[in-house]
């Protein structure tokens, strides 16, 4: 089974906080404080940003974000949880014709967010570590030493050289201590070389169903999630859209205003890039996204365009390109 079979019906949900502002000095009534004994105070903004990810696709699809403010009255593990739950509160509604499945790392399989995501008809796939899961660790001990934990091993061919996948599960297993624990499926990944030095290993649990026949793909499904880091946090970071950069803090809502057109900008680029074939032709020539704002940027500076598909156009005849026949 592959995985598109296993979530042709399902919409991969990746969630992730990330920082978008840290400063000694520049803050707002809704900046995070944090106190150093001896030190100065570090006001921060943070983002929750989930989007919709596809295993083999590098396109990811920013959804409306969940900003972290101080009135949650948590710590930083709690308070991301929070926005969390409040994200899945106020848009739960927008994916009631269609199946979810969400994905993101040890933070968030935690019991209270795990059954919002169950309430709302939702799934979920969500890192599981040993420290923070002790009851459902030891739990696994116990059936392990009943020959309960069953076992897939799969090689396959990476290159010129030979890995090989141990994929360990187990059913019903307590994600916390208690009379009212929620009982979660376990999944976890190994892979090693040909000299069985340990590649990558990690560990997942979810609510659906695991069995052989679909165990590699909740561990891909899972696995997923870096997309939200890679695919989306590190480009709004890295690759010209400077979301870090303070473009004006005020005193309430600016700095948050700001980082949501920035996401807003990166939704429609994405979307650009999957659909708009004069779009497409461009960024061939410029696959750079930091060269391509750098081309906007200075042609924007001598020119007024109409619109953006005018600037499309002009840049397409400079390049000397023949639009796509969509026909």
């Amino acid at each position: 089974m592959t995985t598109t079979d296993a979530f042709e019906d399902q919409l991969l949900l990746a969630l992730d906080g990330t920082q978008y502002h840290s400063s000694n000095s520049i803050h707002c009534d809704q900046c995070t404080e944090t106190h150093h004994g001896n030190g100065p105070t570090r006001y921060t903004h943070t983002v929750v940003t989930p989007v919709l990810v596809a295993p083999g696709q590098a396109c990811v699809l920013p959804l409306a974000p969940e900003f972290i403010t101080p009135q949650d009255g948590h710590q930083k593990q709690d308070c991301e949880n929070a926005a969390a739950k409040r994200w899945l509160s106020q848009h739960s509604q927008l994916f009631q014709h269609h199946r979810i499945t969400l994905l993101g790392d040890d933070l968030y399989s935690r019991q209270p967010l795990c059954k919002q995501v169950l309430a709302v008809g939702g799934n979920f796939i969500f890192v599981c570590k040993p420290t923070s899961h002790k009851t459902l660790y030891e739990w696994l001990e116990g059936l392990e030493a009943g020959g309960s934990v069953q076992c897939l091993i799969q090689q396959r061919r990476r290159g010129k050289a030979t890995e090989l996948d141990t994929y360990r599960f187990a059913c019903a297993l307590p994600l916390r201590d208690g009379d009212d624990a929620l009982f979660v499926q376990w999944c976890e990944l190994t892979t090693t070389d040909a000299q069985g030095k340990v590649l990558y290993r990690n560990a997942f649990v979810s609510n659906q169903p695991i069995d052989a026949g679909n165990v590699a793909a909740i561990v891909q499904a899972g696995r997923t999630r870096w997309k939200v880091e890679n695919e989306n946090n590190n480009t709004l970071k890295t690759q010209g859209y400077h979301l870090t950069h303070n473009f004006g803090h005020g005193k309430n809502h600016l700095a948050a205003t700001l980082a949501t057109l920035n996401l807003l900008a990166f939704l429609l680029h994405s979307v650009l890039d999957q659909m708009d074939h004069k779009y497409q032709q461009i960024r061939a020539k410029l696959p750079s996204r930091q060269m391509f704002f750098q081309h906007v940027q200075a042609l924007t500076c001598y020119h007024c365009f109409d619109n953006f598909e005018a600037l499309l156009d002009f840049m397409m005849q400079g390049w000397k390109l023949t639009p796509t026949d969509t026909g």
